[in-house]
């Protein structure tokens, strides 16, 4: 097998790759339980006066929420531009199918209390739906595909057809993060509201918690026995037992989230399954340390941390930068989380709605 010999990456090509992992992690942990109220509207929403509570549970955070994708994305853009064109182009359809989840889901949000028909308001929620799978099974399908390695070819474009993000390992990543987040969302129904609703999502969380921790773990084994981290990433034998650790503990909080919810401890659950996220998103980024989840072709030509990112100055001018935005865009999340931080129930829905 051919060794590369792979340049050290500078001091702030390190901090963005992990200021990336991070923006990355703030986006699973916080749209995830979005996706996963989303998906469960079908199943949890009895009538429309349940749906109605689930959906204002996220109504003031989802489109917040979103603006880690977009950080992340145009984090991605500045420091490695390499990797978000080898991406975008290479991998058009899948992006084009999250741009579409992510189109249904806000014009649902938007446009479902418009009208006063339960016709209206079913078909919005089907969008909302459909926008909140789509995503979370494309995202979960290309990650793992960023653990297997996607190929590169010397001219560092994609090197592989639509088709082939489809193989087995790729099709378990698609159905973890659907899993995941719906146990996700659903604790975090839980959390936020009062009556049937909240006792119909924790008996949901409660399966699909232990779904998430069997497909983590057949996840975590697949990965590490298959592509040790050690092979490719540039943290060497270091990364392996890291991998390891951290999708152990990504089952283990899955583990700990069921009790929790077993003892109907909200708080407690949702903490964990968003542990379980973050310890998966740890997992992951390990495996992608240097490489940044590619397979390069070509030796003469790799796309790495190193070949794929901007100059040293946009580098120092981006952490300026991030220095300044991020505290502010931290402060006002936090700070929306903390008014709309009470529980719902069908008894703070208008009476005109009855």
């Amino acid at each position: 097998m051919l060794t590369l010999m792979h340049t050290q990456p500078t001091g702030l090509q390190m901090m963005w790759f992990l200021l990336s992992a991070v923006l990355w992690l703030g986006y699973f942990f916080l749209e995830g339980f979005d996706y996963g109220v989303g998906m469960l509207l079908p199943v949890l929403g009895r009538n429309e006066d349940d749906r109605r509570v689930m959906i204002n549970t996220i109504g003031p955070l989802w489109d917040g929420n979103e603006v880690w994708l977009l950080t992340a994305g145009g984090a991605m853009f500045a420091a490695f531009p390499g990797w978000y064109a080898s991406l975008f182009s290479g991998l058009y359809l899948p992006l084009f199918l999250v741009l579409v989840g992510l189109i249904l889901r806000g014009v649902a949000f938007e446009y479902r209390a418009k009208r006063d028909d339960l016709r209206w308001k079913a078909a919005f929620d089907w969008c909302a739906t459909i926008g909140s799978f789509l995503p979370a099974l494309v995202f979960g399908i290309g990650f793992a595909n960023f653990v297997k390695g996607i190929k590169v070819g010397s001219d560092v474009l994609v090197a592989q057809g639509f088709w082939s993000l489809f193989n087995p390992f790729g099709l378990l990543g698609g159905v973890l993060f659907v899993v995941l987040f719906l146990a996700h969302g659903a604790v975090f129904i839980a959390l936020k509201t009062r009556g049937d609703v909240r006792h119909n999502a924790n008996s949901f969380a409660t399966k699909a918690q232990l779904a998430a921790a069997a497909l983590m773990a057949v996840f975590v084994v697949w990965q590490n026995l298959a592509w040790p981290a050690g092979d490719s990433s540039w943290l060497g034998s270091a990364a392996t037992l890291i991998c390891w650790l951290a999708g152990l503990l990504a089952v283990a909080c899955l583990v700990t989230s069921w009790l929790m919810a077993t003892k109907q401890r909200d708080g407690m659950a949702f903490l964990f399954t968003g542990l379980a996220i973050v310890f998966l998103v740890v997992d992951i980024f390990v495996k992608m340390y240097g490489n940044l989840g590619f397979i390069s072709l070509d030796p003469a030509h790799p796309l790495d941390m190193t070949t794929a990112s901007s100059s040293p100055y946009t580098l120092k001018i981006m952490t300026i930068a991030a220095c300044t935005a991020v505290p502010v865009v931290l402060g006002y999340q936090a700070w929306s989380y903390w008014v709309f931080r009470r529980r719902l129930s069908t008894k703070n829905l208008p009476l005109a709605a009855h």
